[in-house]
């Protein structure tokens, strides 16, 4: 697309159409060019079994379409119409107490219920014999938010599907005994059929609760590619789903044969700066440009409001960070608040009585200004040479088994490692993502790196001339959550010319190290103590605590790169003493920093978003324009709080 998508859900079934000539003439005002509809709208779609009327959706989008208003239509799968639900009582879940759920809500469906796939498949077959080749409508969004709510279905037809699953997996029931260690408390399962589903508020074993999330995973990975064949079969372009901001549910995966990857976020406003991680997360995962489905206006809630009122300007900070981070669509929730339901204390660009509020201005702001940019945007790109693990792999095994008391995988890695990249682009990338492009891979809580051929590619890789920075807790177990036994990683020490020594995951002020040359060096969280062989030096040490002076941080030569293995969490500036790459500027610390080159090689520029309500700077290398005012730009650029400069050099 050679355009930029601003715009919001809207809920037309909800209002008397006579407020859509009013709406329309709102999102002109806004400049709103998109609106994404459709997604809990099957009862209208479809008010009685076999009866299926989209004239109303049909006129809908041909009037938003005659003024210049775009569609992402949505299947709405996530809420089938009361009437399937208590007619085909299968089709509900059940949840983890064993009662099936009422029709109360929403995403309440059994993946793996064959009428509930059959219904499916029927609503969305009608639904692109209407639309396919609609020129309003440019992309569709498949269900919504979809993972295992209330940790997945326990009916029994699911139970059946899991010990397939396992079976499938397995081969034997000796095979699974061994691989989850069940001898221990005399567990041996004897058959699959003994195999129970791990109930909330019981011990439950790691392997059984990873392999139950890694089967519900599977079920809506089948369930979405369902949905995504027929509508790629009637000729549906731009076919994704919304996904929320962990890789529980791999993006990778279930975004194989989907088309464009789909985000939804409500981080608070002090959040803003840790946003940035999900974006250049969500753009790996298909090389290409995002789109973000959901984000707060100006708060978000339920039957009351919450997660926080933003602060004047953030909003527009908001807006314009996902488009800096390689977006082309962002869209909030919601266009207008519902005026009755679940969710009439959410926020929205204008509320039910179709008043605008305060932020409904910044939105107007930053839609004006992403015109403006528009060409900058759409024919620039974002090109990182270097990338940070984050593995869905490691997300679930770390949520069984996390070692670490406390211990929040996706937290640590944006807190502690993301937090360094501020002035730097980075692709944050899961274990099948490609290696080539990269000069430098940051690879903590990695826990198991012997998956997708990463063990034999990263090490290609290194040996190439890439630099890896490894751990700590990186390459320490398997996929079914078992730790190895006959050395503390799978490779980890043979490549990187260590003896581990000591391992001790507990967080303990004790423990000081220093850099082998000069200065502290931060340790924290947990601590690895290392002997190094011949041909590895020690870049760090400790200095203080039982381990001194045992290395710390190694460096080792691996054919034209290097292996550095790290045994505690450091600070973001000893990160960058290892990473050793220069920034795109000189920048304050509160300022994102993006730089986006031409795909032809023939444009250069540096987006800059203040991220935390107070002013800011970047040093400029160059003479700039900022094609937001046309100011010419250079030397020290002063930044207004959640202010944001285009320069184009």
């Amino acid at each position: 697309m050679d355009k930029i998508y601003l715009g919001a859900a809207y809920y037309p079934e909800l209002w008397d159409e006579r407020e859509l000539e009013k709406d329309i003439a709102r999102c002109k005002e806004l400049g709103v060019n998109c609106l994404r509809i459709g997604e809990f709208a099957w009862g209208k779609m479809e008010p009685k079994e076999g009866k299926f009327d989209f004239s109303w959706l049909s006129s809908i989008v041909d009037k938003l379409c005659e003024n210049g208003i775009s569609v992402v239509l949505c299947t709405p799968t996530a809420t089938p119409p009361r009437w399937m639900l208590n007619k085909y009582p299968e089709t509900r879940m059940v949840m983890h107490d064993l009662i099936r759920a009422d029709v109360s809500s929403r995403c309440h469906t059994c993946k793996t219920s064959p009428v509930m796939r059959e219904k499916n498949r029927i609503i969305v077959t009608e639904l692109a014999k209407v639309f396919a080749g609609h020129k309003g409508v440019i992309g569709w969004q498949i269900d919504n938010e979809i993972y295992p709510y209330s940790e997945g279905c326990y009916c029994e037809r699911c139970k059946s599907a899991f010990r397939a699953f396992l079976k499938e997996k397995f081969g034997t029931v000796d095979r699974l005994n061994e691989a989850w260690g069940m001898a221990r408390w005399s567990l041996n399962y004897d058959s699959f059929d003994e195999v129970e589903p791990p109930y909330p508020k019981q011990w439950r074993h790691p392997s059984l609760r990873k392999a139950w999330r890694d089967f519900h995973y599977g079920q809506i990975k089948s369930y979405v590619e369902e949905q995504a064949e027929i509508l790629h079969n009637y000729g549906c372009e731009n076919v994704g789903t919304n996904m929320m901001q962990h890789n529980s549910l791999s993006y990778y995966k279930l975004n194989e044969k989907l088309d464009v990857a789909q985000y939804n976020h409500y981080d608070t406003a002090q959040r803003l700066p840790d946003t940035a991680f999900a974006y250049d997360f969500v753009r790996t995962v298909k090389d290409k440009p995002f789109w973000i489905m959901e984000t707060q206006v100006g708060w978000n809630g339920s039957e009351y409001a919450d997660n926080g009122y933003r602060p004047e300007g953030a909003c527009y900070a908001n807006t314009w960070l996902p488009i800096a981070k390689g977006a082309e669509m962002n869209l909030y929730w919601l266009f207008r608040t519902h005026p009755n339901g679940h969710e009439m204390g959410h926020g929205a660009m204008y509320s039910s009585a179709g008043r605008a509020y305060r932020v409904s201005e910044e939105v107007k702001r930053a839609a004006e200004e992403l015109k403006k940019c528009e060409k900058f945007l759409t024919s620039t790109c974002i090109k990182s040479k270097i990338a940070l693990h984050y593995s869905s792999t490691a997300h679930n095994s770390f949520e069984c088994a996390p070692l670490l008391k406390g211990l929040n995988y996706r937290e640590t890695l944006i807190i502690k490692y993301y937090a360094a990249f501020r002035h730097y682009n980075v692709d944050v990338i899961d274990t099948q993502h490609g290696l080539k492009n990269y000069e430098v891979i940051v690879s903590p809580f990695l826990a198991t790196v012997d998956e997708n051929g990463l063990k034999e590619r990263i090490t290609e890789w290194v040996k190439n001339g890439g630099t890896w920075i490894v751990g700590p807790m990186s390459d320490i177990m398997d996929g079914n959550v078992k730790k190895y036994t006959d050395a503390p990683y799978s490779f980890l020490e043979q490549l990187a010319g260590v003896y581990t020594k000591y391992q001790k995951p507990v967080a303990n002020e004790v423990f000081k190290a220093h850099w082998t040359n000069d200065g502290e060096c931060s340790v924290s969280i947990c601590y690895d103590a290392y002997e190094c062989n011949e041909g590895t030096k020690s870049l760090a040490h400790y200095v203080a605590g039982e381990f001194a002076p045992l290395s710390v941080i190694t460096e080792r030569k691996v054919g034209k790169g290097k292996v550095i293995l790290v045994g505690s969490v450091i600070s973001c500036g000893d990160l960058l003493r290892l990473v050793n790459r220069a920034p795109i500027a000189e920048a304050s610390e509160n300022v994102i920093l993006t730089e986006r080159t031409g795909k032809n090689g023939d444009m250069y520029g540096i987006i800059a978003v203040e991220t935390q309500n107070k002013g800011g700077y970047v040093i400029l290398n160059g003479e700039y324009t900022d094609l937001i005012t046309g100011k010419a730009c250079s030397g020290k650029t002063e930044i207004q709080p959640y202010g944001v400069l285009v320069l184009k050099r």
